[in-house]
């Protein structure tokens, strides 16, 4: 590990010197490379979704473990769209004029040796290369052991994309060991790594945070909500509700907890408790919410800060804006929460007094995530308030500095 953060180290002072020609010319290539290499990938996941399914992985994790066609397809696209974005670094920004006759500014620089950590999902190997490598960073990259064969197979795309626009190959290093020691080690080598990104359970996110000598960017949980307000249009209510939380179950986006105004709770809930019931939701609810709903079973404590990840939504009636602000701000993971009105007054007041990293008004919390934000991808959604917070991207994985413009100038 110290081998490979020193040669990370090295590389990423060379990949910050480097322009967005040649940057560009790796992702176009890694994306192509994605597609042409598709069969070989498919196969390497073959053989993790095997080894996963008699480890007994459970569902949310298999899903997440899974690539298709499809799934490698709209990785290569979120490699172009990232090739695509401006490039952060060296815009300067902020130039003012002094009295002194200088000129004060701010510089966009890479964060330097970037560590990642990460679970399951195999497309964040192409994800976290693409950024890093657009932002100027080195990366270290860390899959989970179930996902080992997948993201080797990517590995190679991304190396040999790197070699063919003559940039360092070391600037993206996959570990090729599954050993939980190699975490360990990249946690605490302030030297060669600059922060660390984990993308996972709780678990691990918890593990690093506790253990890292390194700064951390970070989020725990995705405990989600979406309020139907007393001024919703009922249908965008129901469509919203049953996609933020069937559209896919084992996302940190995913709606958790639905909170429905008194005053829609009758028109609302039958007809949201026969869809649930038709796509196997299971559902728990407040006492309020079983009047309409006799088939939820009774909602606790905890059913409140749970994030299930699994086909089990909470449901909570409540008296009013402030009563689901309330509920929202005491139980939000502060990642992402959604209100349903016409009433602009009721929305402006949301999108303040919330204070999670995406607020939204009449959209599913589905759309909390890097691609659909524009960022091409995203490294990870952090649920932090410094230095970024929300889907980081290109931006979030860069710094300023203060650059000073002068003439010869003396103070």
């Amino acid at each position: 590990m110290q081998d490979l953060g020193a040669k990370a180290r090295a590389a990423g002072r060379e990949l910050a010197k480097a322009d967005t020609g040649a940057k560009n010319a790796a992702l176009f290539t890694l994306a192509e490379r994605l597609v042409e290499e598709a069969e070989a990938i498919l196969e390497a996941n073959r053989e993790d979704m095997r080894r996963a399914r008699d480890n007994n992985l459970d569902a949310a994790l298999l899903d997440r473990l899974e690539l298709t066609p499809a799934r490698i397809e709209a990785m290569a696209d979120g490699v172009r769209q990232v090739a695509a974005l401006p490039d952060p670094v060296g815009t300067m920004t902020d130039l003012a004029l002094r009295p002194s006759g200088i000129q004060v500014g701010k510089m966009r620089v890479p964060l330097g040796v970037v560590g990642i950590i990460y679970e399951s999902r195999p497309n964040v190997t192409a994800d976290a290369a693409a950024l890093c490598l657009k932002s100027g960073n080195a990366t270290i990259l860390r899959g989970g052991s179930e996902a080992h064969q997948s993201n080797q197979a990517i590995a190679l795309c991304i190396r040999r994309a790197l070699q063919r626009a003559g940039l360092p190959a070391d600037a993206v290093q996959v570990l090729s060991t599954t050993d939980r020691a190699a975490v360990g080690e990249l946690l605490t080598m302030p030297q060669f790594v600059d922060v660390v990104i984990p993308r996972g359970g709780k678990g691990l996110v918890a593990f690093v945070a506790e253990h890292a000598r390194v700064p951390v960017i970070k989020h725990l949980d995705g405990i989600c909500h979406v309020y139907i307000d007393a001024d919703a249009d009922l249908e965008k209510a129901i469509a919203i509700a049953v996609n933020a939380k069937t559209q896919r179950y084992g996302t940190c986006n995913t709606m958790e907890t639905l909170l429905v105004d008194a005053s829609m709770a009758p028109r609302a809930l039958p007809e949201l408790g026969r869809i649930y019931r038709d796509l196997k939701v299971e559902l728990r609810g407040c006492e309020r919410t079983r009047k309409f709903l006799p088939e939820a079973k009774p909602a606790t404590e905890e059913d409140w800060r749970t994030e299930y990840l699994a086909p089990i939504l909470a449901i909570r009636v409540v008296d009013g804006l402030d009563a689901a602000i309330r509920h929202i701000n005491d139980y939000s993971s502060q990642h992402t929460d959604s209100i349903v009105t016409e009433n602009y007054t009721r929305a402006r007041r949301f999108l303040r007094e919330v204070d999670s990293a995406s607020v939204m008004v009449n959209a599913s919390t589905r759309f909390a995530d890097g691609y659909e934000y524009g960022l091409g991808a995203e490294i990870g959604i952090s649920t932090d308030k410094f230095h970024a917070r929300g889907p980081v991207g290109l931006e979030g994985l860069t710094s300023q500095k203060w650059v000073v413009l002068g003439d010869g100038q003396v103070r």
